[in-house]
């Protein structure tokens, strides 16, 4: 049984004050395109993020805006940053670096948020119960193709409303050679 992938390029998501602070009260996020999860797209917005190397001019925003302000990059762009950010799931943030965000009416300096987001695999119970897996376990995963290999400690992350999908970073797709709508395995 398959599982579809898709690759994460570095990306933010921001509180509905920071969407404030960095495009101008009252702003709204704009959708360009609808991702993989129900309800979550790409926005047309892009910010720029500085950290204490360098930085990225055009970081895209992900919406809807969310409780926490989280900056998602892999482990090759940590080091043109110049942040060590631990590897977490979506949402566990405390004790990450920070970075500054800026925008086009202002910017944001957070304490913390920045990570490198676990391998995960979104699901549904009855996705769970045809894998005979559990919300929180972690699998490992099988790839195919030319650089086919074994990626291990993959969460699995179970809610009615997620589509499965199994999300990597651009470095492992990239040592994979992976791209979105490629297929993955569970092995036992």
């Amino acid at each position: 049984m398959t599982i579809p992938l898709g690759v994460s390029n570095r990306h933010i998501h921001l509180t509905q004050e920071h969407v404030h602070t960095l495009f101008g009260a009252g702003y709204g996020l704009t959708s360009m395109k609808e991702l993989s999860q129900p309800g979550e797209f790409a926005a047309t917005e892009t910010v720029k993020v500085v950290g204490p190397k360098g930085e990225f001019p055009r970081v895209r925003v992900l919406g809807p805006v969310r409780s926490l302000t989280q900056l998602e990059i892999s482990l090759t762009d940590s080091f043109a940053l110049g942040v060590k950010p631990p590897i977490r799931s979506s949402g566990n943030i405390k004790g990450s670096p920070g970075i500054t965000i800026v925008g086009p009416k202002g910017e944001v300096a957070v304490e913390e948020g920045v990570i490198i987001a676990e391998r995960h695999i979104h699901m549904t119970t009855a996705d769970a119960e045809r894998f005979d897996v559990r919300d929180g376990e972690y699998v490992s995963v099988k790839t195919d193709g030319e650089r086919s290999l074994v990626f291990h400690q993959v969460l699995i992350r179970v809610k009615d409303t997620y589509a499965l999908d199994c999300h990597i970073d651009t470095d492992e797709a990239n040592a994979a050679g992976l791209k979105t709508g490629d297929t993955v395995t569970i092995v036992r």
